[in-house]
């Protein structure tokens, strides 16, 4: 029995020794948390002078104020701010506290105060603390607006600015001219010939429009819409092949024949002046420069008549192998082009010796050039057109002979005008739509097309204020386009009466005979 119980107390402190001996040396969780709080406590608190250099996260929605620093005295906060900040409330109830009598909740206390104190002393400070109503002002706020700048203060960027993104209200509406599509008059002329290379309508400067109708040339007054006939040929196989009006005054007529004669017409006495010879053939382009008359025929000779003096012939141009179909001087008289059949366009001095010859001899047309029109707007630029087989628009340079620009118009071109307002050309056509076409120039761009002929449109005349065109075709009618419109800067609008009259006689459709 002794021996069993010795056993027993053998095996108990067996297990005492290896319990004693395997004891953990980590402390438990609630050790921990015991030491944890009691290291927090004894921590000093943090001064509340200083800053965090950690600045605070902001949220995403935080929104950025500007602040009105008009009730400021910034010297005085940034003098304030560098002093010391001793002897404040927090800091003596800070020292009475011994740091190891405070507990977690006195720690908290303290933090509280001395943030409140701080906050207190720097609104003081910045001069936004409390006022005397006790309220307190705000530092970020929206109040009045910024300060206007001094009178004389120059903003260097504001013309800049200004002129680079102008106000609404000093842009002015863009306005675009409107073009009627329809004719505002039309005129039938019987008898009309259709013949490529005669030039057979003109406007004058005293609003009258001579028209060539086969053997008799016909005078129309725009204004009153009375018809006159100012001249006939008796020899039924002879007829009228050009028109052509003196440039001022507009009181005397040129007129050239199937017979290669030229005659001079004074239309208020109806009568006529002289006749002129130097051809062999008709003549089917008139062109004056002052008191120089110069006329081209179908023998390819250019003839320089001057109507003062008995001997008229004083220079015949020889240039052109086939009939010559277009002529027109320059503006300031200085220059001569001529266009023929043998599609060439040759460009003369008005002073030349006695055996003259073109300046320059232009072959880029593929066909007859009759269309000639010299620009009112650029020296020394013509606009010329070809006939079918080359369909062209050209613009060259009369001074150097370059070839500026060229384009293909789609059909033949039997008419040139610019307008005198824009830069402006209307060119007419034949087969297939015979059209008027307007073109902005230098892009050429089409910018309206007038349609009503049903034959090719084969002559083109202006009207003396630039605003009306005229066109007679093959159909054997004469219309009227309001297509250029009035000068810019003119206030009162244009009415057809300025122009074309509304007299009794007129209607919107009647004969020239």
């Amino acid at each position: 029995m002794a021996s069993i119980n010795d056993y027993e107390n053998l095996i108990n402190s067996s297990f005492s020794d290896a319990n004693t001996s395997f004891q953990s040396t980590s402390k438990s969780r609630w050790e921990r948390k015991k030491l944890a709080a009691s290291s927090k406590h004894n921590t000093p608190a943090k001064d509340p002078k200083t800053p965090s250099k950690t600045p605070s996260k902001k949220g995403a929605n935080d929104c950025r104020f500007i602040p009105n620093r008009g009730s400021m005295d910034l010297s005085l906060s940034k003098a304030l701010l560098n002093s010391s900040f001793n002897g404040t409330a927090g800091e003596k109830e800070a020292s009475n506290v011994p740091e190891t009598d405070m507990t977690s909740d006195d720690a908290d206390t303290l933090d509280s105060v001395s943030s409140q104190v701080y906050g207190e002393a720097l609104g003081q400070a910045l001069g936004v603390g409390d006022g005397e109503n006790g309220s307190a002002s705000r530092i970020l706020s929206f109040k009045e607006k910024a300060p206007a700048p001094k009178g004389d203060t120059v903003n260097n960027l504001k013309v800049l600015y200004s002129q680079a993104c102008p106000s609404s209200r000093s842009t002015s509406k863009q306005t675009t001219r409107h073009i009627p599509s329809a004719p505002s008059r039309i005129l039938d002329a019987p008898d009309l010939l259709d013949d490529y290379y005669l030039n057979l309508l003109h406007w004058s400067s005293s609003n009258i429009l001579a028209v060539a109708l086969s053997q008799t040339v016909y005078l129309w007054n725009a204004a009153s819409g009375d018809i006159a006939e100012l001249c006939s040929i008796d020899s039924p196989e002879d007829y009228i092949s050009s028109v052509k009006w003196v440039q001022e005054g507009g009181a005397h007529l040129a007129v050239g024949t199937s017979t290669g004669k030229t005659q001079l017409w004074d239309v208020g006495q109806q009568k006529q002046l002289r006749s002129m010879d130097g051809h062999s053939e008709r003549i089917g382009a008139l062109s004056w420069n002052k008191h120089l008359l110069s006329s081209g025929s179908r023998d390819s000779t250019i003839v320089n008549h001057d109507v003062r003096i008995a001997n008229h012939a004083i220079q015949t141009l020889r240039g052109h192998e086939q009939e010559v179909c277009g002529l027109e001087w320059s503006p300031d008289g200085s220059t001569l082009a001529s266009g023929g059949n043998d599609n060439k366009l040759c460009l003369w001095d008005v002073n030349q010796s006695s055996t003259p010859r073109p300046r320059f001899t232009l072959t880029d047309h593929q066909a007859a050039v009759k269309a000639l029109a010299w620009s009112p707007h650029d020296r020394n630029l013509l606009a010329t057109g070809g006939g079918t087989a080359d369909r062209c628009i050209k613009f060259w340079n009369s001074q150097t002979g370059s070839l500026l620009n060229s384009i293909d118009t789609g059909s033949q071109v039997c008419a040139l005008q610019w307008n005198r307002h824009e830069k402006e050309i209307l060119s007419s056509h034949g087969f297939a739509q015979n059209q008027l076409c307007l073109w902005k120039y230098p892009t050429m761009t089409k910018v309206k097309e007038l349609k009503g002929h049903t034959a090719r449109v084969l002559h083109m005349s202006s009207s003396p204020d630039g605003s009306c065109v005229v066109s007679a075709a093959a159909d054997e009618t004469l219309r009227f386009w309001d297509v250029f419109g009035e000068a810019s800067g003119k206030g009162k609008k244009r009415t057809n009466g300025s122009v074309l009259g509304k007299g009794k006689k007129l209607s919107k459709t009647m004969h020239i005979r």
